[in-house]
């Protein structure tokens, strides 16, 4: 609906529908379709961010074998000037073209100056600092999708360097639980953070899109024995805190499921308890059980589907897992399996009590 005369044939079906006049100002519902006209679709804003890294890639090799890597004042110097001109040029212009160009400039800014602190020896923690303060001052900046998006998962890539090399093992899985705990209530509060104000409705979005790569990250991390070294003493810190999100949100989809008894309430919630707690071992699996359930309860299709992806990205990675028995898969994966036939049962039947009425 684009055109004057689209406009014009939808709001006249609208007055059929309705016994009464309705008086609707086509002139500002098409300056309002053209002032929104240059948003894109997520599919357009991944393409933008791939093309970014790229040409980035491109442009840093060039840089390389024109021998600026010999220079560490050179790469810190064109380090800041990327990283000023990505940010500049996404404050003033908001266009597909315009956000390539920003998200390369960005990109490139942080390698070239991450490459030059390195030469000077600068230690890794305080790299990882600076690189989070950029991050923080650019979201306090720019409006623009993906530019917000980059940078929170920048501020997450600069956390969980600090931990893992610092070997501080146990803060990650409390770092990614911290997640959990942050995403649910992003998810949960989804009307109150969009309402707070203009600004923070426009960074709503990738915000939320950047928190559950995020947390993904720190899934695929501590459910990888060879990346960190883990214990059950830790392990179940992550597993603990996606259960408690998961219990905390079914008190939220009982009233979209219409589920007021109190004994249907107990009876799911300690059915859940019990099913999840045989994935108390692998905390990706209920982590992409809790990704799946928010998605669900705020209709975001787009975490819908990574959700699910990672869902079978973790089961299949536990299951080739020689760390655990094959009682233990098999007790995992049964539960899995029951605990997601259970919500489907119970929506469907719903959804058919729904069509009834």
């Amino acid at each position: 609906m684009k055109t004057k005369e689209e406009i014009k044939a939808f709001t006249d079906y609208l007055q059929t529908k309705e016994n009464r006049e309705i008086l609707f100002n086509e002139d500002a519902i098409l300056a309002d379709y053209q002032k929104n006209d240059n948003h894109q679709s997520l599919a357009i804003k991944i393409l933008s961010i791939f093309g970014g890294i790229l040409a980035s890639l491109a442009f840093i090799g060039f840089l390389m074998l024109a021998g600026l890597y010999d220079s560490d004042f050179g790469l810190i110097f064109f380090g800041v000037i990327s990283l000023g001109f990505g940010i500049g040029i996404s404050k003033v212009h908001d266009k597909i073209i315009i956000d390539t160009l920003s998200i390369s400039a960005y990109i490139i800014g942080f390698i070239l100056l991450g490459f030059g602190l390195e030469k000077m020896e600068v230690h890794e923690n305080i790299i990882c600092c600076i690189f989070i303060l950029i991050s923080l001052i650019s979201l306090c900046i720019v409006r623009t999708y993906i530019l917000t998006f980059i940078s929170v998962l920048m501020i997450n890539g600069a956390i969980i360097t600090l931990l893992v090399s610092n070997e501080f093992f146990g803060f990650v899985q409390l770092y990614t639980s911290c997640l959990a705990i942050l995403l649910a209530v992003f998810y949960v509060k989804e009307a109150k953070f969009i309402t707070y104000n203009s600004i923070f409705s426009k960074l709503y979005d990738p915000i939320r899109i950047a928190l559950v790569f995020s947390f993904l990250s720190g899934l695929i991390i501590v459910s990888k024995a060879d990346l960190i070294e883990t214990s059950f003493e830790d392990i179940w810190i992550t597993s603990a805190f996606c259960i408690i999100s998961i219990i905390y949100l079914l008190s939220h989809l009982f009233e979209i499921l219409k589920i007021h008894k109190r004994q249907h309430k107990t009876g799911i919630y300690i059915l859940t308890v019990v099913l999840l707690l045989s994935t108390i071992l692998s905390p990706a699996i209920s982590g992409a059980i809790l990704i799946i359930l928010l998605s669900f309860l705020v209709n975001y299709k787009t975490s819908l589907v990574i959700g699910i992806i990672a869902f079978i990205y973790f089961i299949s990675q536990y299951y080739y897992d020689l760390h655990f028995t094959l009682l233990t898969k098999s007790i995992l994966l049964f539960s899995s399996g029951i605990l997601f036939l259970g919500l489907y049962l119970l929506t469907h039947k719903k959804l058919k009590s729904d069509e009834k009425i």
